[in-house]
């Protein structure tokens, strides 16, 4: 899962990337709110950790832009403890939850997942199709009730594909939701991702829309 982290406090971004990082989320960081509304405005991330006290441009004035704007992309905020009115207008302006710094990572990617899952119209941490359960907080999957072992990148492929149910994703998008920025995309590389899970799964699992991508089969009706 693809997150942007927008916090300008060098210690403590790098600290939430690579706790994040350990929790299986793909995290593009900016260090500025002209960044963060840029690339919100895009829409390329599943969901966004927006920090208020960022340069340039404040967190407020980034949240109430990107809202304005249309996005519906769930922001959770960072605030400080004392920050009780800070929290109150930032969720009038369209944040979707907070977090009180300091941090506690594993609640944040608590956080994260619940309010993904949300704009997903999910209610649980468990998909499941044709037999194959993923479970996105202890990242295992099994087929038939076995477990079975993915790398990273067959994982996050297959939560993309399961989050879609059914609608059709194009490489590129499929690129875009299992890599950050800087990370060496070969041209092949979701194509032999589908292949692997195919392999380990089910061949009929993911189906190959001929010149538009891919998609999760339609269960039998």
């Amino acid at each position: 899962m693809r997150i942007l982290l927008a916090e300008d406090d060098a210690l403590l971004g790098d600290g939430l990337r690579a706790g994040l990082r350990q929790q299986g989320f793909q995290v593009d960081w900016v260090r500025d709110g002209v960044a963060a509304e840029r690339e919100l405005r895009a829409g390329e991330h599943a969901a966004a950790v927006l920090d208020l006290g960022l340069p340039l441009q404040g967190g407020m004035d980034v949240l109430q832009a990107v809202r304005a704007a249309g996005s519906r992309l769930p922001v959770l905020v960072l605030t400080a403890r004392d920050a009780v009115p800070d929290r109150i207008r930032g969720l009038d302006l369209g944040a979707d939850d907070y977090v009180v710094k300091p941090v506690d990572l594993h609640e944040l990617g608590a956080r994260l997942r619940a309010l993904v899952r949300r704009a997903g119209g999910q209610a649980q941490e468990q998909l499941s199709a044709h037999g194959i359960v993923l479970d996105v907080a202890q990242r295992r999957v099994s087929r038939d009730g076995a477990d079975v072992a993915l790398s990273a990148r067959e994982f996050d492929l297959l939560h993309a594909l399961m989050r879609a149910d059914g609608r059709v994703l194009s490489r590129e998008q499929l690129e875009q939701q299992i890599y950050a920025w800087g990370q060496e995309v070969e041209s092949n590389a979701v194509e032999v991702h589908v292949h692997h899970l195919r392999r380990k799964l089910k061949p009929e699992l993911i189906q190959t829309v001929r010149g538009i991508g891919y998609a999760l089969a339609r269960a039998p009706s």
